[in-house]
């Protein structure tokens, strides 16, 4: 399911236009985003947490010359599924 299919689909469950769908769709995503851009996590309770981890500064190789390459500390964000979430899914 895309974001597209995911407004369609939030639009016929709730009976709500399309337009309405999208912004509360793109609402919930922006908001997500912003917290995890101040590092914070968002849980919702029976679904799982978004949060952001921290990846330590490395050595990498460019494939193409060889060369090691110093790659900086970086943030990268995660989704842990909630108890129900699993349950459901399996």
């Amino acid at each position: 399911m895309n974001k597209s299919e995911l407004i369609d689909k939030v639009a016929s469950d709730r009976g709500v236009t399309k337009a309405h769908a999208k912004a509360a769709v793109e609402s919930v995503l922006d908001n997500i985003s912003e917290a995890l851009a101040r590092k914070e996590a968002v849980r919702l309770v029976g679904f799982g947490t978004f949060g952001v981890r921290e990846r330590a500064a490395r050595m990498a190789r460019n494939p193409r010359t060889g060369e090691s390459i110093p790659l900086p500390k970086t943030n990268v964000p995660f989704f842990k599924p909630g108890k129900e979430l699993k349950e459901r899914v399996n």
